[in-house]
C-alpha cells in the first residue's frame, strides 16, 4: 500500500497527463506523490522488448507531433533528462495502388507539388494554418473558453466543423489529395462522415508542416522517464506496483488527481461522489478499440514506392472511399476486410531500437469495442499490398487484440486508446458538461486524464489544466 504520510497532492496514474499534473503541482511548491499500478511508469508511452532480445518496441504511442508541439512540454528541460526527438525527413507517406506515394514534407509547397490539380487548394488550406500553428494549438489544446486568438480559431474552426469526407471532396478533385487527407483524419477512430472529423486531419496536417512527426530516440518510454526525472528533481515522489482500488488505499492529501477514465473514477471514489454525478459518469461513451502488431524484421519494409522509407508514419488504406468504409464498419460492430492501417517504421531513423542491420515496425488498425478478433492477416495483407515481400522479412511478431489492450492498460476501456469518444458532442464535455471539467463535486478530487479536454494524445495538457484547477482551490 502507499505510504500513509501526508502530501499536498497525490496523483493516481503515471501516464503523460498524470506526470504533467504532478510536475505542475511540484513546480508550484506542493509536495507530490504519484502512484502507478504497473511496475513501469508511462501509461501510453511505455516501451518494452515484445519480440526478440535487442528489439525495443513502443507498446502504444510511437509518433509524437503533439509531444514536441505541446505548450506544456516545450517549457520543460526534458532534453536535460535524456529525451531526444528524432525527426524523419517526411512526416507521413500515403502509398497508392499505382505504385506511387504522396509524402507530407515539412514544406507545404513541396507537399502540394505532389497533388497535381489540387496543389493550389492544398496550399490555400494548409499554408495559413501551418504559419499560425502556435495560435491554432493554443485554441485547440484546452477546455472551452473565450478565444484568445479569435481570427486563428475562425480560420481553423470553420473547415474543422465539417465531416472529413465532405471537406476532402469539397476542396480536392483528385484522389491523391483526398486520400492523403482521409489518412490524417482517420486517426481518432470515427466515421469520416461525422461532423468535425475534419478537425483531426487539419490539426495533424498542420503539425506535420509546422513541427514534424517525431519519435523519441530509444523508445517512447524515454518521454515518461524524462518527465519522471524532472518531477523527482522538483522533489516529487513516484511509487510503482501499487494498484488503487478505493480512496482508503491512498495516503492523506489535500488534493487527489486521477489519471484514469470515468469508469475507474467512479469505482475508486465511490460514495464520495454525489449520485447525480456518478450517473453522468456512467453515461460517458467509450469508442472502438485497436488491434496492434509489433514486428522484429530482418530488413526495412520493401515499399513499392521507395520514397515511403523517408517517412516515419505510413498510412495504409488506399483511397478516401476505402478508408471511410473501413471506419464506418467498426461503428457497425464489423471488422473491415481492408482495414485502414497505421504503420510506423522507427529503425530507419533510430537504429538504437534493434540489433545492427535489423528493424522494428509498429502497426495497428481500428476494430469494434472489446474485439477479440485476430486482425494480423488483414493488417499484413494491407502492408503486402504496398510493400510486397514484407512477410518474408518478419523475424517475430507480438500482437494484442482490443480486449488484451484493455487488460494491459485499464484506461483502454474496450481497447479505446483515446480515453473515450472524441466526437463533437464529447470532445469538450468530457467527462461531463461543465465549465471546469477537471473538478468533481467532491472536495479535493480531480480528473486529469485524456477523458478531459483536450482528449487523447501525448501532450500533457489534460494534466496541466487539472493541476491548475487544483491550485486555484488549494
Amino acid at each position: 500500500m502507499a505510504s500513509k504520510q501526508s502530501y499536498d497532492a497525490v496523483i493516481v496514474g503515471s501516464g503523460p497527463n498524470g506526470l504533467a499534473a504532478a510536475i505542475t503541482l511540484a513546480t508550484a511548491g506542493r509536495r507530490v506523490l504519484v502512484i502507478e499500478g504497473s511496475e513501469t511508469i508511462g501509461g501510453g508511452t511505455r516501451s518494452a522488448a515484445l519480440t526478440l532480445p535487442g528489439f525495443v518496441h513502443d507498446v502504444c504511442s510511437a509518433i509524437h507531433p503533439l509531444g514536441v508541439a505541446s505548450p506544456f512540454f516545450r517549457d520543460l528541460p526534458l532534453a536535460k533528462h535524456g529525451l531526444a526527438w528524432v525527426f524523419p525527413p517526411a512526416a507521413i507517406a500515403h502509398p497508392l495502388d499505382d505504385g506511387s506515394a504522396v509524402l507530407v514534407e515539412r514544406s507545404v509547397e513541396t507537399t502540394a507539388a505532389q497533388l497535381g490539380p489540387d496543389a493550389g487548394a492544398y496550399r490555400r488550406l494548409m499554408g495559413p494554418l501551418a504559419a499560425d500553428w502556435r495560435n491554432v494549438l493554443a485554441e485547440m489544446l484546452g477546455p472551452l473558453r473565450f478565444p484568445r486568438h479569435p481570427i486563428s480559431l475562425v480560420r481553423f474552426g470553420l473547415p474543422a466543423l465539417l465531416p472529413a469526407a465532405s471537406l476532402a471532396r469539397l476542396l480536392f478533385r483528385g484522389e491523391r489529395a483526398r486520400a492523403l487527407f482521409a489518412g490524417m483524419a482517420a486517426h481518432p477512430i470515427m466515421p469520416l462522415e461525422w461532423p468535425a472529423t475534419a478537425a483531426f486531419g487539419l490539426m495533424l496536417g498542420t503539425l506535420a508542416h509546422a513541427v514534424g512527426w517525431p519519435l523519441a530516440r530509444g523508445g517512447s518510454q524515454r518521454i515518461a522517464d524524462s518527465l519522471a526525472a524532472h518531477l523527482r528533481s522538483l522533489g516529487g515522489e513516484i511509487v510503482t506496483g501499487q494498484w488503487v482500488a478505493r480512496m482508503d488505499d491512498l495516503p492523506p492529501a489535500a488534493a487527489t488527481l486521477f489519471d484514469v477514465t470515468p469508469r475507474q473514477l467512479e469505482s475508486i471514489a465511490g460514495d464520495r461522489l454525489p449520485a447525480s454525478y456518478r450517473r453522468k459518469l456512467r453515461g460517458y461513451r467509450y469508442g472502438p478499440g485497436v488491434f496492434k502488431v509489433d514486428y522484429a524484421l530482418d530488413g526495412p519494409a520493401p515499399w513499392q514506392a521507395a520514397e515511403c522509407l523517408r517517412a516515419g508514419t505510413v498510412h495504409l488504406g488506399g483511397t478516401l472511399d476505402e478508408i471511410a468504409a473501413s471506419e464506418r464498419a467498426i461503428w457497425r460492430g464489423e471488422h473491415a476486410a481492408h482495414p485502414y492501417v497505421l504503420f510506423v517504421q522507427q529503425t530507419p531513423f533510430d537504429p538504437t531500437r534493434a540489433p545492427a542491420g535489423k528493424h522494428t515496425a509498429w502497426a495497428y488498425c481500428h476494430v469494434p469495442h472489446g474485439s477479440t478478433v485476430d486482425m494480423t492477416g488483414a493488417i499484413e495483407a494491407q502492408i503486402e499490398r504496398f510493400a510486397p515481400g514484407f512477410r518474408d522479412r518478419i523475424l517475430a511478431r507480438s500482437t494484442r487484440n482490443a480486449a488484451e489492450m484493455a487488460a494491459y492498460n485499464p484506461n483502454y476501456i474496450g481497447g479505446d486508446i483515446n480515453g473515450g469518444v472524441q466526437d463533437l458532442r464529447q470532445l469538450f464535455t468530457r467527462p461531463v458538461a461543465s465549465l471546469n471539467p477537471y473538478t468533481t463535486p467532491a472536495s479535493g478530487i480531480y480528473l486529469c486524464s485524456s477523458s478531459t479536454p483536450p482528449g487523447g494524445g501525448v501532450h500533457g495538457m489534460c494534466g496541466y489544466f487539472a493541476a491548475q484547477a487544483a491550485l486555484r482551490t488549494r
